[in-house]
């Protein structure tokens, strides 16, 4: 195919959550809530099994009144929040406050960091002129993260599941997405990182490449193998189709 426009998702693909300790010693430090280190250590081996930080490990179990707002946590903003200040309160933390401050620490720009060649991608296809998409299951305005770290300039579209009431695997999202790029969805590649939601795309004849959902110094160069720019440049030049993934 001769790549037009290129979606990504946006957790696990490029963007990475910070750890789960580094997401609850923020938290505690900026209320001046002290936790001694054996407990400090307990909860956040507790935080992670429980699934409590949004980007991060899913939860190994999640409790019976849970799972239906769980099952619909992208849809919106208060089924997000529900779900994962729900999971979190699964652990007895030392300040009741600590589950709304744990919530709005995630959505910080500090708290996600791109992955190494995050930005050398996107200004490629930039320079390639590829318009670029953004598609995630999430309920917050991710928007700002970018604008913290330089990319929204590098962005044409967001399409966010929260602000469409579905998420994915359901093709509405990535047609809405192909539609802002005025796009037929046979000309774009989606990339993610989440074979069951992101292989949703492929419903509608995109092709799908996968990345591995690895923390930032384990995965330098993901995004930058796919040689996405390299190919719409030889596809513009030849019209000889690329690969297609089987997903």
């Amino acid at each position: 195919m001769q790549i037009k426009g290129v979606l990504f998702d946006f957790s696990g693909t490029l963007f990475r959550i910070e750890p789960v300790g580094s997401w609850l010693r923020a938290v505690l430090e900026a209320r001046g809530t002290a936790m001694d280190r054996p407990d400090f250590d307990r909860c956040v081996r507790q935080l992670t099994l429980a699934g409590a930080l949004p980007g991060g490990p899913h939860p190994q179990q999640v409790p019976p009144g849970l799972a239906s707002v769980w099952a619909a946590r992208d849809r919106s903003a208060e089924e997000h929040r529900e779900a994962y200040t729900g999971l979190a309160r699964e652990v007895a933390l030392p300040d009741p406050g600590l589950y709304d401050a744990l919530y709005e620490r995630h959505m910080s720009p500090d708290a996600w960091q791109p992955y190494p060649d995050a930005a050398e991608v996107l200004r490629d296809l930039r320079d390639e002129g590829i318009p670029v998409g953004v598609v995630s299951n999430i309920g917050w305005d991710l928007r700002p993260v970018f604008r913290a770290h330089g990319l929204d300039e590098l962005v044409d579209a967001y399409v966010l599941s929260y602000e469409h009431g579905v998420q994915k695997p359901d093709p509405r999202l990535f047609t809405a997405a192909c539609a802002r790029l005025g796009l037929d969805p046979s000309d774009v590649v989606m990339v993610g990182d989440d074979r069951r939601a992101d292989g949703g795309a492929a419903a509608l004849g995109c092709e799908v490449c996968f990345v591995d959902h690895l923390p930032v110094a384990e995965r330098p160069d993901g995004l930058g193998a796919l040689g996405l720019a390299a190919r719409a440049r030889e596809g513009r030049a030849t019209g000889r189709e690329g690969f297609r993934e089987t997903v």
